[in-house]
């Protein structure tokens, strides 16, 4: 259990590294998904969800002003299928009955 906790504390402390060190890169209105985005999807019922593409942690969830922004990571399922595409592409959340469509709205 020392280990595994040892191992998770040199994780974190990577990943504050990453952060610290990661520079956000400018998004033009039709400029393709990569690292540092903010990309925010909507449904055809209106449902938002808004990401960021980090370098790490992914999963983690964040409140600003009031509004969920989920981390996910390139290397994820769902980071790999956003990687290069634009606003106005389509993406399939979910698996099986709970898969959802969402329309990327914006990138910035």
């Amino acid at each position: 259990m020392a280990q595994g906790q040892a191992n998770r504390a040199q994780e974190i402390k990577g990943a504050l590294h990453a952060y610290r060190t990661l520079t956000l890169q400018p998004f033009a209105a039709d400029a393709p998904i990569r690292l540092t985005a903010l990309v925010v999807l909507e449904a055809e019922d209106e449902a938002t969800r808004t990401l960021f593409i980090g370098p790490e942690e992914g999963g983690l969830k964040l409140n600003l002003d009031g509004e969920e922004i989920l981390v996910i990571t390139p290397g994820s399922p769902l980071g790999a299928d956003l990687i290069g595409k634009c606003a106005g592409d389509l993406v399939t959340i979910g698996r099986n009955r709970l898969k959802k469509d969402f329309e990327i709205v914006r990138v910035c």
